[in-house]
C-alpha cells in the first residue's frame, strides 16, 4: 500500500521498552519514577528551549489520590504554539497485556475459542490502558501526544507477518504537530485469526515508511550483552554492523570467543520475542541506513542518544549498543 510521506522530516522514533516503564514482576504496576524521567528527557530532547519551569501541561484529567483535576487553561494566555521536532513513540507492555496474552494462548492464534477471545479482549484492555498512562505522562510534560492503537487503525497480520499497515492517521498526526504514540497490541491475522503485533515489528515498519534520522531503544539494561546480563562476566557490546543480507556481526569489543553466538534472556510470560526479536528488527532498521541506539532509560547515555549527538560519533564514555549498516 502507497502512502504519502510526512511533511515534516521525522527526527527519531523511540521505543519505550516494557521493563524500563513498568514494574516486570508486579503485574499492571508502572515505574512513575522512570516513566517520569523518560518523558522529562524526551521533552529537553525534542523540545527546543523548553525548561521543567517553562512546561504547559497538557494533561487535565483527575489523577489518583487527587481531588480535583489540575488546570493549566490560564497558563497558556497568547503564548505562541511550541513546535516540537517531529517523532514517534513506541512502547512496549512489560507487566501489561504479556500475562493475559500467555494465558489465553491469544499469539498463537484461535479465535473461535472462548478462552483466545476472552483474551484478546483483556490483553487490549490492559495494554491501551497502559498507552493511557504513557500518554498523559508525556502531557504533562508539555508534549502533545496522541495515542494511536494498531488494531484501531486497521493493521493486521498473516501469519504473524504485518500485511496491513494503514499508517496515514500517523501521518496526519505528525503534520498536524501532534506525537503518535504507538504500543504492541492484538491484532486480527487472516491465516491464525489473530496474533500479538509487537511494538519492535511496528518500530520496523515506520522506520521503512517514514525513514527518521535515528531510532532509540530505551531498556532496563544499559545495551545487548554477550549472554544475561546478570551472569558473571558479562560484556556490553558496544556496536554492531549489520550487512547488507541482514546478517550482523560484533565489532566492537572484540569478543574473545567469536564461536560462542550471543545468548539472550527472554521473560516466560513475554509473547513478543524478547530481545532476540529486538535486535533482529534492529538489524533490519539499521539495513535501511538509519542508525539504531539501544541503551538505558533515565540516564545521561539515553539523553545523548535522544538529542541525536550520536550521529557525529560514538564518544568512549557513551554506555550502550550501536547498530549501523556497514556496507
Amino acid at each position: 500500500m502507497e502512502h504519502k510521506k510526512t511533511t515534516k522530516r521525522l527526527r527519531c522514533i523511540v521505543k519505550l521498552g516494557g521493563a524500563a516503564i513498568t514494574c516486570k514482576n508486579k503485574l499492571e504496576t508502572i515505574d512513575e519514577e522512570n516513566l517520569k524521567e523518560v518523558s522529562s528527557q524526551i521533552r529537553q530532547a525534542f523540545v527546543p528551549d523548553s525548561t521543567s519551569a517553562n512546561v504547559l501541561g497538557m494533561d487535565w484529567s483527575k489523577r489518583l489520590g487527587q481531588s480535583e483535576a489540575p488546570s493549566f487553561v490560564n497558563d497558556f494566555g497568547d503564548q505562541p504554539v511550541v513546535d516540537s521536532e517531529s517523532f514517534i513513540v513506541v512502547h512496549g507492555a512489560g507487566s501489561f497485556g504479556h500475562f493475559q496474552a500467555s494465558k489465553s494462548g491469544v499469539h498463537k492464534g484461535g479465535l473461535s475459542r472462548p478462552l483466545v477471545k476472552a483474551g484478546f479482549v483483556a490483553t487490549r484492555i490492559s495494554v491501551t490502558s497502559l498507552n493511557l498512562e504513557i500518554v498523559r505522562a508525556l502531557a504533562r510534560e508539555g508534549i502533545p501526544s496522541i495515542g494511536m492503537s494498531p488494531f484501531s487503525c486497521g493493521w493486521s497480520t498473516c501469519q504473524r507477518n504485518m500485511t496491513e499497515a494503514d499508517i496515514s492517521m500517523v501521518i496526519k498526526a505528525i503534520d498536524a504537530g501532534f506525537i503518535p504514540v504507538l504500543h504492541g497490541d492484538a491484532v486480527l491475522d487472516t491465516l491464525q485469526e489473530c496474533t500479538i503485533l509487537s511494538g519492535d515489528v511496528i518500530i520496523r515498519h515506520l522506520a521503512a515508511e517514514l525513514k527518521p534520522q535515528f531510532v532509540v531503544f530505551l531498556t532496563d539494561v544499559l545495551g545487548v550483552y554477550d549472554r544475561p546480563p546478570v551472569e558473571p562476566g558479562a560484556v556490553l557490546i558496544r556496536e554492531i554492523a549489520v550487512r547488507e543480507d541482514g546478517s550482523w556481526s560484533v565489532v566492537k569489543p572484540k569478543l574473545e570467543d567469536t564461536s560462542k553466538p550471543v545468548e539472550f534472556t527472554v521473560a516466560a510470560h513475554d509473547t513478543t520475542g524478547g530481545m532476540v526479536t529486538k535486535i533482529t528488527e534492529a538489524a533490519m532498521i539499521a539495513k535501511l541506513g538509519i542508525d539504531v541506539y539501544i541503551t538505558k532509560a533515565g540516564t545521561d547515555h539515553s539523553v545523548k542518544a535522544l538529542s541525536g549527538f550520536l550521529k557525529g560519533g560514538i564518544p568512549d564514555d557513551w554506555l550502550g549498543t550501536a547498530i549501523r549498516y556497514m556496507s
